[in-house]
């Protein structure tokens, strides 16, 4: 089990990691992908239970990543976990491809649920967290919705249905960037304060900094300590946080870029491993 200094070195090599594979293909949707790394290094490098070794585990957590164009950040954890080579990693989204754009059960080890039409990624949390409490298991499901996300009606079905079964093996995230595919969600359609809205659907909430990893990892132990509800833990974040290209940007959703137009990001990412590992 990491602590919180490897944690931020496993969140470092992440981000590395996640920039080499769109530096690879040229173009993705690194906004997304960058906002969740440091929830993702606390997941896979403490709070998830799992087995490279065994991915079918039946007693392992579940993650599903409703938000399925933030695969390539899952894609590097999984790699850094060793659940393929980490030279895979750089076959992103291009032809014959194990990992593509959107998460998918199918093509890529250690991946749980095929994700990528918004909205549906809680309901099959749902029902994997029923199912495996059915079966009597002590496992919990992760899933992860972003904030545009959120204006689909079928969010608020399973928001509604969760707490009404007391799912408290259901952990959800959601990536408040305050950005969607077309813009800022103030001019797009406002989803007003998500912390309130899962309060009101009696939802467990927790309101963290989506890039402080002691944070996170904070939010997830009180939430697993919870009982009678599922948990919401409301990750504040900067869509593209540590690349330049995205970080800041309005039309930052899916971009298209240049190896010279990268190099920037990475040798800054390249700077970060190396100082903490210094440290």
């Amino acid at each position: 089990m990491m602590e919180l200094k490897q944690l931020e070195r496993y969140a470092a090599d992440l981000r590395l990691l996640t920039l080499e594979e769109f530096a690879a293909l040229g173009f993705g949707h690194v906004g997304g992908a960058m906002s969740v790394v440091e929830l993702l290094a606390v997941l896979y490098g403490k709070q998830l239970k799992h087995d490279a070794q065994n991915p079918d585990w039946p007693d392992r957590d579940w993650l599903i990543m409703s938000k399925g164009h933030a695969g390539p950040a899952v894609y590097a954890a999984l790699a850094m976990e060793g659940y393929f080579p980490k030279d895979m990693l750089l076959t992103l989204n291009q032809g014959g491809t194990n990992l593509p754009s959107h998460c998918d059960r199918n093509k890529t080890i250690g991946v749980d649920m095929t994700t990528g039409s918004l909205g549906q990624g809680i309901s099959t949390a749902i029902g994997v967290a029923l199912g495996n409490r059915m079966d009597g298991r002590e496992n919990y499901t992760y899933f992860v919705i972003g904030d545009g996300e959120s204006n689909e009606g079928q969010i608020w079905e399973g928001a509604q249905f969760a707490p009404a079964h007391k799912l408290d093996h259901l952990i959800g995230f959601t990536d408040y960037n305050r950005q969607q595919l077309d813009g800022y969600l103030e001019n797009v359609l406002d989803t007003f304060d998500l912390a309130e809205k899962w309060r009101a659907f009696r939802w467990n909430v927790i309101e963290v900094d989506g890039h402080d990893i002691a944070a996170i990892d904070a939010a997830i132990t009180a939430a697993k300590a919870n009982v009678g509800s599922p948990s919401m833990i409301v990750l504040h974040t900067i869509k593209g946080k540590g690349c330049d290209l995205a970080e800041g940007k309005e039309a930052n959703h899916h971009i298209a870029f240049t190896a010279e137009d990268m190099s920037a990001s990475i040798e800054a990412a390249k700077a970060r491993v190396a100082a903490l590992k210094e440290g």
